[in-house]
C-alpha cells in the first residue's frame, strides 16, 4: 500500500496512510454540527430584522406584482401582519404609505397631517402592540406630486426648504408614537435639523436611523411600483449617492453621526457590502443594511423558477449582511426568515 499511495512531498502515517506536513488543519473545526455551532462567528436572529410594510387607505389588500409575497396592506391587515411577525420574534416594523394622488402636492403637506395614514397606523400598532418598535420613513416622495424626495423649483430639488418640511413630518410621527424616525431623503443637514426639532418638542427619546449612504441605485424599481412613487421627471442623482463612490460614504457617516444619528444605514445592501464594512470599521454607531426590493425580487424570481433554494439563499444572504458588519437588516423576508429560523415552514 505504501508504494501505491506515496507521492512526492508527502509522507506516510503509522497507519500506512498518506500524511502531509500540516499541523494546522482548519477542517477540524468544521468536523461536526456541534463543532461548527461552537465556533460560529456571526448569528442571525429575528430581533436583528426590521420588517417593511406597505400600507394604503383601502379596505382590501393589493398585490405588488414585482414583489411576490408582498402587498399593500389595509390598516387592519397591517395590524394582523404586525401581530404575526411579532409572534415569530420580529420586534420592529417600518411603514411605507401609498398616498392617494389627490393628496399629493409639491410641498408634501400631507406628510405631517396628524390624521394621515402613517400617524393613524402608528397609533393602531402602539395601541395593540405597545412593545413593538415602530419606525417611520421621513421623506416627501410618497406625498409629492413631483415624485421626488424634496420640494421642486424650476426643476431643482430644494434642500433647506425640504428639510423644514421633513422636520414637521418627523415631529408629527413622533407625536403619533413612533419610536424611530428614518430620514431617507438624502438632503444635506437634515439629521441635525430633525434632531433639534424632535428635542425641542420633548421627543428626546425618539431615535433616528439615518439613511447615510443611500445610493442612486437601479435596484429600487419594485419599491417604487409598490408606492407609485417613480420620479415625475429626471432621476434622483442630485441628492442620492453615486454608486461609483465609497469614500463619500465616510463623509456622510461623519456628518450624520455628528448631527445626532443613532444608527447609520446603507442602501442597497448586497452591491454595497464593502460600504457596510467601511462604516462598521469607522464608527461605533450601529449599522443598518437595507435588503432592497430589487434584491428581494431577484431572489424570489429565481426561486419561482427553481433555480435557487429560496430558504437557503435568503438566510445565507441575510447572514452575509451580518458578517459584513450590519447590526440590523431591513428586509422583506423578515417574517418568513423568522419562521425559518424558528424551525417552521
Amino acid at each position: 500500500m505504501e508504494d501505491e499511495l506515496a507521492s512526492p512531498g508527502m509522507g506516510m502515517s503509522n497507519m500506512d496512510r498518506p500524511l502531509i506536513d500540516q499541523r494546522v488543519r482548519p477542517r477540524r473545526n468544521r468536523r461536526t454540527n456541534g463543532m461548527r455551532d461552537m465556533v460560529r462567528e456571526n448569528f442571525l436572529t429575528p430581533a436583528n430584522m426590521i420588517y417593511p410594510l406597505f400600507i394604503h387607505n383601502e379596505k382590501s389588500n393589493a398585490p405588488i406584482p414585482s414583489m411576490p409575497g408582498c402587498e399593500r396592506h389595509s390598516l387592519n391587515s397591517m395590524l394582523n401582519e404586525v401581530g404575526e411577525a411579532r409572534e415569530e420574534g420580529v420586534r420592529s416594523v417600518i411603514l411605507f404609505p401609498k398616498v392617494e394622488d389627490e393628496k399629493k402636492t409639491n410641498f408634501g403637506e400631507e406628510a405631517y397631517n396628524p390624521d394621515g395614514i402613517v400617524p393613524t397606523a402608528i397609533r393602531m400598532i402602539k395601541d395593540k402592540y405597545p412593545d413593538m418598535l415602530v419606525i417611520t420613513d421621513v421623506a416627501l416622495d410618497p406625498y409629492s406630486s413631483m415624485g421626488h424626495d424634496g420640494i421642486v423649483e424650476n426643476g431643482v430639488i430644494l434642500n433647506d426648504e425640504t428639510v423644514q418640511q421633513l422636520c414637521r413630518q418627523a415631529v408629527a410621527q413622533a407625536e403619533a408614537g413612533a419610536d424611530i424616525v428614518a430620514p431617507s431623503d438624502m438632503m444635506d443637514g437634515r439629521i441635525g435639523a430633525i434632531r433639534d426639532a424632535l428635542d425641542v418638542e420633548g421627543y428626546t427619546n425618539v431615535s433616528i436611523i439615518a439613511y447615510t449612504a443611500k445610493y442612486a441605485s437601479a435596484y429600487y424599481g419594485p419599491f417604487r411600483d409598490a408606492l407609485d412613487s417613480h420620479p415625475g421627471f429626471g432621476n434622483k442623482k442630485t441628492y442620492q449617492m453615486d454608486p461609483a463612490n465609497s469614500r463619500e460614504a465616510l463623509l456622510e457617516a461623519e456628518l450624520d453621526s455628528s448631527e445626532g444619528a443613532d444608527m447609520l444605514m446603507v442602501k442597497p445592501g448586497l452591491p454595497y457590502l464593502d460600504i457596510i464594512r467601511m462604516l462598521k470599521d469607522a464608527t461605533d454607531i450601529p449599522v443598518v443594511a437595507y435588503h432592497v426590493s430589487g434584491e428581494y425580487s431577484m431572489l424570489k424570481a429565481a426561486a419561482e423558477r427553481g433555480w435557487l433554494n429560496e430558504k437557503d439563499v435568503a438566510l445565507e444572504t441575510l447572514l452575509g449582511f451580518r458578517r459584513a458588519g450590519a447590526d440590523v437588516i431591513v428586509t422583506y423576508f423578515a417574517k418568513q426568515a423568522a419562521r425559518w429560523l424558528n424551525g417552521k415552514d
